[in-house]
């Protein structure tokens, strides 16, 4: 398959999120997407066109309150929804749309089975908590018997669910930041929180999320860890440099427990407001 490249001259007219959608289709389409000197090029110029996008680019107007659009409809059980997506354009290869929280709303914490992504935040400001397995399942040339750390007490029956991981950061990202991105063994577990308002970002993901082919999504909670001897000597005073305790924060090792995704989140739709996108 032919694809004109999105930076040429012929596409320079063309609006940016159409551009965006062609430069998805031919960094993620190909027999190896993900590998190679073509691929990170590709990426590159991506992250670039992505970085240029505001929200005004999608139509859309940066929302008050508590975000939620007038005459939205409202769940019999579950009330109004939390996020809620507009779908703009899908192949077999990417997926991409826009999510939008509400105040105060997250998406939980969930994995992209062997996907990338990119995620730009358009308006408000959303943290995003990235983390990794850290087992032999997900993690190449990772050891599930390097670590000293000991699993936390479980029920037999929950052992199978739990995820040896790794907090690899914590971050804000509003409409100044660059993309938030995510490879598969990359910061490929998050947690997204609006904060002080909502927020909305540009989602693209390859490829989409597919129960049939092993990409359906799987939801985690952080299980809290025992008091280590390192942090009861921080307790005592004893306690390392304000930069080695943020490194260490962000490279600690944690546990995770597999959880049906919770009560309190789900995710309505949207029609989406902005240009038409033609692949």
């Amino acid at each position: 398959m032919l694809h004109r490249d999105p930076s040429s001259s012929s596409m320079t007219t063309a609006c940016i999120v159409q551009r965006i959608a062609r430069q998805a289709l031919a960094t993620f389409t190909g027999p190896c997407p993900g590998h190679g000197a073509s691929f990170l090029d590709n990426h590159g110029k991506l992250r670039s066109l992505m970085n240029q996008l505001r929200a005004k680019d999608l139509s859309l107007v940066p929302r008050k309150g508590d975000g939620r659009p007038a005459g939205s409809a409202v769940h019999p059980f579950h009330g109004a929804a939390p996020v809620t997506y507009m779908h703009i354009c899908e192949t077999e290869d990417f997926s991409m749309g826009v999510f939008l929280l509400t105040k105060g709303a997250s998406i939980p914490l969930h994995d992209h089975p062997g996907m990338h992504g990119l995620l730009r935040v358009v308006y408000g400001t959303a943290r995003i908590t990235c983390f990794d397995r850290t087992d032999t399942a997900s993690q190449p040339g990772a050891s599930a018997s390097s670590s000293s750390t000991e699993p936390p007490p479980t029920s037999l029956f929950q052992r199978g669910a739990l995820r040896r991981s790794a907090l690899r950061s914590t971050g804000e990202y509003t409409e100044d930041s660059p993309p938030c991105v995510l490879s598969p063994h990359a910061n490929n577990l998050h947690q997204i929180d609006a904060v002080d308002g909502p927020t909305a970002f540009l989602d693209v993901l390859a490829p989409p999320y597919e129960p049939d082919d092993g990409r359906d999504c799987h939801y985690y909670k952080v299980l809290p860890a025992p008091p280590s001897a390192s942090s009861v000597q921080a307790g005592c005073g004893v306690a390392g440099s304000e930069g080695q305790d943020r490194q260490q924060q962000e490279d600690k090792e944690v546990w995770l427990m597999e959880i049906s995704q919770p009560s309190d989140f789900w995710c309505g739709s949207e029609q989406y407001p902005g240009p038409h996108v033609t692949l």
